[in-house]
């Protein structure tokens, strides 16, 4: 039997990049997959689709990860359809620049709400539903961003460095209940975010100094391989992990430290 034969699983940014590939991999594994979008059904459902035609089961939605009260009524809607939700990834994200006095004012809000008040929503959420089924497995996205100071990028980082710390008290506050919160934090990943940058000849003076900091030789990872321990975090195999941030950064952070 597979890993996740059967677990109702919701991810949120499941529509693009790592989130579309946790889906996938999830739904291959058996699990019956709630793929979130923030702003656009269409492209959910062109992901859930995409996974049914493939023979796995999964069910395409929209709920903004920025509002609590639709992250609420998703769960409900779920609990009342399949009675419980075993597995949740917050997976939606924002990445933009902040260079210290050229940033526009709302680059704050808009990071710190969807990359920090969205995972809370979505742990608000999800969190008495697990309590009452007796466990679950959440998982949240730090990034090296968030360990590892990156000129130019101080709100992001701030922004994952929170999720880090977030994750070790949900982990150690909500252990006594089965339910296993940890995180990822990659590096540079292959994502549609990033790929208009991997493909501009102006860009390469930045991805030259990317390379030189990437001691694999992998200046980016493939969403595959961040899915792969993504899996791993929410599975069985993770039980006693509680509050972990696994890093899968290609050495940056290493390197530099």
């Amino acid at each position: 039997m597979s890993r996740f034969q059967d677990k109702i699983a919701v991810v949120t940014g499941g529509s693009s990049g790592i989130g579309e590939t946790i889906a996938r991999k999830l739904a291959e594994e058996g699990a019956v997959v709630h793929v979130v979008a923030s702003g656009s059904l269409a492209k959910a459902q062109a992901v859930a689709s995409s996974i049914v035609a493939s023979g796995g089961r999964a069910e395409g939605v929209v709920a903004d990860v920025r509002d609590s009260e639709a992250l609420k009524t998703l769960c409900a809607g779920i609990i009342v359809e399949h009675g419980r939700i075993d597995i949740w990834v917050n997976a939606a994200g924002l990445f933009l620049a902040s260079p210290a006095g050229d940033t526009e004012s709302d680059i704050l809000d808009k990071m710190i709400d969807t990359n920090v008040k969205g995972t809370w929503n979505g742990v608000q959420a999800v969190v008495p539903h697990m309590k009452a089924a007796g466990g679950g497995k959440i998982l949240n996205f730090s990034s090296v961003a968030g360990l590892t100071a990156f000129k130019g990028f101080a709100i992001y980082s701030a922004s994952k460095a929170a999720i880090a710390m977030m994750t070790k008290v949900l982990g150690a506050e909500l252990a006594p209940f089965n339910i296993n919160v940890n995180a990822i934090a990659p590096g540079n990943t292959e994502t549609p975010m990033n790929e208009a940058m991997r493909n501009d000849p102006s860009q390469a003076a930045i991805l030259d100094a990317m390379n030189a900091m990437t001691p694999s030789n992998h200046t980016f990872s493939k969403p595959e391989e961040i899915a792969a321990a993504a899996l791993f975090l929410v599975s069985s195999e993770a039980r006693p992990m509680h509050g972990s941030i696994l890093l899968a950064d290609e050495g940056i952070s290493a390197a530099i430290g």
